[in-house]
């Protein structure tokens, strides 16, 4: 007969495994635990099984990774059901072929700084960071809109509500990505081509943004990823400058690559 009932110690160290599971794929556990608004040393004590959360700090959790409250009985791998739509019969030879070519060599886990022009403000460019990892042969990224951005547009200035995420797929010419806001509510297509550089780090493409046209405002505009092969602590400094800046601000090679004289096409 099957187990009905699990001990508080039990659903501790399932919730506290899962936890793990889920945290990895975020570099800082700091940084987690301030966008769940949780204190760094309980959350510790959550990811070793020692304490349980209270209901709405749960909730919170579950919300944040998008999983429900069976994170308590069963491993969160085994929660999810029915097939990945990419890679299933109908794309697995389309779309589907290029979620598990992105190779380590072809584009590296690790921190990019990109510059793009303003979607909003044609004088302004914006500067932010992403963040590319892999869950088994899979390539995704993850990120979070400028505050300026956020506030310009009228949406919320929360981290939750700024952050974006998305799934990177090979393509003959580069790599390409769809992103989107929690619950799909903007989207952005971005295509990306490695270039020459002294360091092989830089890729040069464009992002278009899912809204309709408007007169003042655009939908495409050239972007570069710079690949940030450097210590942490160097990221983070970098990550306090991020938003809108000027032309003559942007880094030199990336105003280069971005060519801002010349229109896109």
């Amino acid at each position: 007969m099957p187990k009905t009932t699990r001990s508080p110690s039990e659903l501790r160290n399932m919730f506290g495994a899962n936890l793990r599971v889920m945290a990895r794929d975020y570099p800082s556990i700091s940084e987690l635990s301030r966008q769940l608004g949780i204190n760094r040393t309980q959350f510790n004590r959550y990811l070793a099984g020692e304490s349980f959360p209270r209901p709405d700090v749960l909730d919170r959790i579950c919300t944040f990774f998008g999983v429900d409250a069976r994170i308590l009985l069963d491993p969160v791998d085994s929660l999810s059901s029915g097939s990945d739509p990419l890679t299933g019969d109908f794309l697995k030879n389309f779309v589907g072929k290029g979620v598990h070519e992105v190779t380590e060599e072809f584009f590296p886990t690790g921190f990019y700084r990109f510059s793009r022009r303003s979607f909003v403000d044609q004088d302004k460019f914006a500067m932010g960071l992403v963040y590319v990892f892999r869950d088994g042969d899979t390539c995704f990224v993850r990120g979070y809109e400028p505050v300026a951005a956020m506030r310009a547009q009228g949406f919320p200035l929360d981290s939750r509500a700024r952050e974006y995420r998305g799934i990177v797929l090979r393509e003959e010419n580069g790599v390409t990505s769809l992103m989107s806001r929690r619950g799909t509510m903007t989207c952005s297509f971005n295509f990306l081509s490695r270039v020459a550089s002294f360091d092989n780090n830089f890729w040069v493409g464009y992002v278009t943004r899912t809204v309709a046209e408007t007169l003042s405002t655009t939908r495409a505009v050239r972007m570069v990823y710079e690949y940030l092969d450097c210590p942490f602590t160097e990221v983070l400094h970098m990550a306090r400058n991020m938003g809108f800046i000027t032309e003559d601000q942007l880094p030199p090679f990336h105003a280069r690559l971005l060519e801002p004289n010349r229109p896109f096409r």
